[in-house]
């Protein structure tokens, strides 16, 4: 009889936690969203993994409707504030924007630098309706990031001072043409030196190419990297070898969280849960790479 007695008042006070001492999530930006996937795949296919065999999770979305309205749920859900969102076509770019204003950072996907039109891009930063380069994704079709096609791109980001994506790393999709040697983050050298002013992040900070990455890092301030697929693509246990070595190098306030969730927006939340989730992080280094750096890095007002 005592325990029926004491059973509602606990169901009251476990009601009541919830509504008087649930914190909000603190804000987050992405650094790393796109509208789509550089694949061709049919709804519903799962998530790529590394390395195979593996076990793959997630449906991709239908479309772009379906994926902007996940996408942004998503977003609600995790006090996702600000995204840095890429795509081939700058129309769908700003149907995005449309639908949430204020949510994203909009800027070109750079694939075969030859087929882009730089005097339109131009024009479009010119009017401030792009707010940054890239992903610059020619390693893709194995274009490296020193290739001289793609200093126009390199040129027009620091004339107008909007930070660059690149695709500088050791993985990438099933293409014919990847190259994981044109990936090399010292490869970004000749970028670095011949435009000391650029602000550019390197998707998954080079994985895995750590020594690379970090001499880089090292020697240029201006040059930061983000974590993205390897928060989900790749073993946990993988991911936090990689990040806990760049932590333990003094780069912990140059990295920032980047879901790269293409058609698979579930994949927001496992990116911030494998940040949130990892105990050699501290509260500080956690909130650094999910929200600080990206303000410092983007220039932003400053807000805890």
């Amino acid at each position: 009889m005592t325990t029926l007695k004491i059973l509602p008042v606990l169901l009251f006070l476990g009601q009541l936690s919830v509504s008087l001492f649930g914190q909000e999530r603190p804000p987050i930006i992405d650094m790393h969203m796109h509208i789509g996937a550089p694949l061709d795949l049919p709804a519903g296919a799962p998530a790529p993994c590394l390395p195979q065999p593996c076990i793959r999770k997630g449906k991709a979305t239908a479309n772009s409707s379906e994926n902007l309205k996940k996408t942004v749920e998503a977003m609600d859900r995790y006090n996702i504030v600000k995204a840095f969102l890429s795509d081939l076509d700058l129309d769908e770019l700003r149907k995005w924007e449309a639908a949430a204003p204020g949510r994203f950072i909009l800027s070109p996907f750079i694939q075969e630098p030859e087929k882009a039109d730089t005097v339109h891009l131009r024009q479009e930063l010119e009017a401030k309706r792009l707010g940054g380069i890239g992903e610059i994704g020619s390693q893709l079709v194995g274009i490296a990031p020193n290739d001289p096609r793609l200093d126009p791109y390199f040129t027009l980001a620091e004339g107008f001072d909007v930070p660059v994506l690149i695709h500088t790393e050791g993985i990438g999709p099933p293409l014919p043409s990847f190259r994981a040697a044109a990936g090399s983050p010292l490869l970004l050298e000749k970028v670095m030196v011949s435009h000391p002013k650029l602000r550019i992040f390197v998707e998954n900070a080079g994985y895995p190419y750590l020594d690379e990455m970090s001499a880089m890092m090292y020697q240029y301030p201006q040059l930061y990297g983000d974590v993205s697929t390897i928060t989900w693509i790749i073993p946990r246990s993988a991911f936090y070898d990689y990040l806990q070595r760049l932590i333990k190098a003094g780069l912990g306030k140059r990295l920032m969280f980047g879901s790269d969730q293409m058609r698979w927006p579930e994949m927001i939340g496992e990116g911030i849960k494998a940040i949130e989730e990892a105990d050699f992080l501290t509260a500080e280094q956690k909130r650094d790479i999910l929200y600080n750096n990206a303000v410092r890095f983007l220039r932003m007002e400053t807000k805890k």
